[in-house]
């Protein structure tokens, strides 16, 4: 059996080798070939040392000198924490890497494949390296690597207006991660040349709490960013949309889950936990997104964009698992903490499926029609039956319905947030309620969110002519939507195998759990320490199965006449029009008025009237449009202030050679001063 290091030089050398031959292939085609071919060998091999960790939770490891000797060099640590991670990259990637081969020949012409499969298979490379970082140095490359190279993939169609916007939020996103998380591992770190992460974890131990405090803030605002967390989340709708399908679907639903793992990593790994406010603040954080996220997706017309801002909940319902288990730990209730940072592995990994199955399903509609609008779709479910399918299921698995996984992951964070009331304190046992109803309320909106997704795209009659002339998608492209399928129902079915391994997963951080020989084992339920509630995921699955073979035998029994085939009733015109159906607009208008005050929509009516009479209207306009309030508030401040500083700054662009030498001295002498007091 080959060792865990070997299968790391596997992996690393498939990502690299994928995109070198991509980029000098002669031809496109053969360049989406190489590209797909490494990505998947990256996975597979990426999938074996995940699975060999955890196991037999033994770290897989592999040190590359490099010239930056003094920080570490290059370390691979792969512990059962990474491995998770590291298996969410490989499940994710390997059927985009499926996936892009049929997709990506819609770029024929436009641009560089070779250029596009190379920076595809860094993307996996910098994602699988971020899992796998064993000190800062190396966390930091592969991070760079990650968001640089899906800057550039979302830049695809960099002709478009929207893209280009897109991008530059992204870029000026992802680039304020990373100077947030600079002087997080310098707090952190004991000394320059201990930059591996077991140092870190020993200088964690000797920080005053005021400065863990600052350390745990920059970790959320660093990893928010990169997850999504409102207010951080701007560049999500804007980029995610941008991108192609694919690449959507990594981004979505792996990327983001990044920034997950560096904050469980910083945050109860290398620093053990901390005092309640931690939990309270993730709790909050995780809520408002939650929330925010759904009530915002209802609002779209862009399939892809409605997507991307349910990435926003559910990355809001991973980070209430983790607020309500860091609560729990922080008031000594180990047992039942576990149940809250299970919840938040467990809907990881069910996000990452069913969200990767959402865009991928997306993708090939938009790759059929040429639009991501829904008002252009409807009747696709008879032109794409299969991918009609497949939005469905993946629309069931995140609207949280029995037996997908959505429901398992949900029903635990939903435990999680009952465990509070055993906590004697005030203010928890106002909070926690409220974060209850707020998942709640989350919950159903996000069920109503996708009937009007699949029922408006896929339903009645068509609104469009590319709408009337859409054909299934290529075989390819349905194969891989059909992998990730296949796993929301197997992780939704199989959760009692699966939450006793995420238990395991959990002893691999020191400190989370105490008691590992109390931990629930594989069986027919769900169970957790202590928890309030048991679920049998099979024995659900068989109830409804029953329920649903009863109930057909019952009217097939009922109903032994043939079916009478009419029109339906046409409001007294002669044929019905796709004028006469339900709008998107039209299904969320009610909702769009319930929450009125938060959308704050702006509104125009324009009259036009006949020259000759203003009693005769010639056309009535409205228009209503629905704009984030909060980044106006928060962002466009910030975009003022720094146009005035650059304004400023340009001044200093003298053009004298001497000048810029005084720039360079002063700088310099800066940065020895910032030396001097480090240890």
């Amino acid at each position: 059996m080959m060792s865990g290091a070997a299968a790391l030089v596997v992996m690393f050398a498939a990502y690299l080798g994928g995109g070198c031959l991509a980029l000098l292939a002669p031809s496109s085609r053969s360049a989406r070939g190489a590209s797909a071919i490494g990505a998947a060998m990256g996975c597979v091999a990426a999938l074996g040392v995940a699975v060999r960790v955890l196991v037999t939770a033994r770290p897989a490891e592999l040190a590359l000198p490099t010239v930056l000797a003094g920080a570490g060099g290059l370390l691979l640590h792969v512990d059962p924490l990474g491995a998770f991670f590291l298996a969410v990259v490989a499940i994710g990637g390997l059927p985009a890497a499926i996936y892009g081969v049929s997709y990506t020949a819609a770029y024929e012409g436009r641009g560089s494949l070779g250029a596009f499969g190379l920076l595809f298979n860094v993307f996996l490379l910098g994602m699988s390296g971020v899992a796998c970082a064993g000190n800062v140095l190396t966390f930091l490359i592969a991070w760079e690597l990650m968001s640089i190279a899906s800057y550039f993939l979302v830049m695809t169609e960099a002709e478009e207006v929207e893209t280009r916007q897109a991008g530059l939020w992204y870029i000026a996103m992802t680039q304020f991660s990373l100077v947030t998380l600079l002087p997080m591992f310098l707090l952190l770190a004991p000394g320059a040349d201990r930059m591996a992460f077991a140092d870190l974890r020993a200088g964690a131990a000797t920080l005053r709490p005021q400065l863990r405090g600052v350390v745990f803030l920059l970790a959320v605002v660093g990893f928010g960013s990169k997850a999504g967390l409102v207010p951080l989340h701007v560049w999500l709708p804007r980029a995610h949309p941008a991108a192609p399908s694919h690449v959507s679907a990594l981004m979505s639903g792996v990327m983001i889950k990044l920034g997950i793992y560096g904050l469980i990593r910083v945050a109860f790994d290398l620093m053990g936990g901390g005092p309640a406010w931690w939990g309270a603040l993730l709790l909050v954080a995780g809520s408002v997104s939650a929330l925010l996220g759904v009530l915002y997706a209802l609002m779209e017309h862009d399939l892809k964009r409605l997507l991307a801002y349910h990435s926003v909940e559910n990355i809001g319902i991973i980070v209430i698992g983790l607020g309500a288990g860091a609560i729990l730990h922080s008031y000594g209730l180990h047992a039942l903490a576990t149940i809250g940072f299970a919840a938040a592995l467990y809907h990881t990994l069910n996000h990452a499926c069913f969200k990767g199955l959402l865009f991928l399903a997306a993708g090939n509609v938009v790759h059929q029609t040429h639009t991501r609008n829904m008002e252009e779709m409807g009747g696709l479910i008879k032109k794409m039956p299969q991918t009609a399918l497949l939005f469905l299921i993946g629309s069931a698995a995140i609207a949280a319905l029995p037996p997908l996984n959505g429901f398992a992951s949900e029903w635990m964070v939903f435990q999680a947030l009952l465990a509070g009331t055993h906590i004697p304190r005030p203010e928890v046992a106002i909070g926690f309620p409220v974060a209850v109803g707020m998942l709640a309320l989350a919950s159903g909106l996000a069920a109503a969110c996708f009937v009007k997704a699949f029922g408006i795209s896929f339903l009645a009659m068509s609104r469009s002519a590319p709408a009337t002339d859409a054909r299934e998608a290529p075989a390819s492209m349905r194969f891989a939507a059909w992998l990730l399928a296949g796993a929301c129902v197997v992780l939704g079915i199989g959760a009692s195998v699966v939450v006793p391994a995420l238990y395991r997963v959990l002893e691999s951080v020191d400190g989370l759990v105490r008691d590992p020989s109390r931990m629930p084992a594989p069986g027919l339920w769900i169970e957790a320490p202590q928890a309030l509630g048991h679920l049998s995921p099979i024995l659900l699955a068989a109830l409804l199965t029953t329920i649903v073979a009863v109930t057909l035998l019952v009217v097939s029994r009922l109903h032994r006449q043939p079916p009478r085939f009419a029109d339906t009733w046409g409001c007294g015109r002669i044929a019905q029009t796709p004028r006469m159906e339900y709008t998107a607009s039209a299904f969320a208008e009610p909702l769009r008025r319930v929450f009125a005050e938060l959308y704050r929509p702006t509104q125009d009516l324009t009259v036009n009237v006949h020259p000759d009479s203003p009693h005769f209207v010639q056309s009535i306009t409205f228009t209503s449009e629905v704009t984030p309030w909060f980044e106006q508030v928060i962002y466009d401040p910030i975009i003022r202030a720094c146009r005035a500083v650059a304004v400023t700054v340009r001044r200093l662009q003298t053009g004298s050679a001497h000048l810029y030498l005084v720039y360079v001295l002063v700088a310099l002498m800066a940065t020895l001063a910032s030396v001097w007091w480090w240890p």
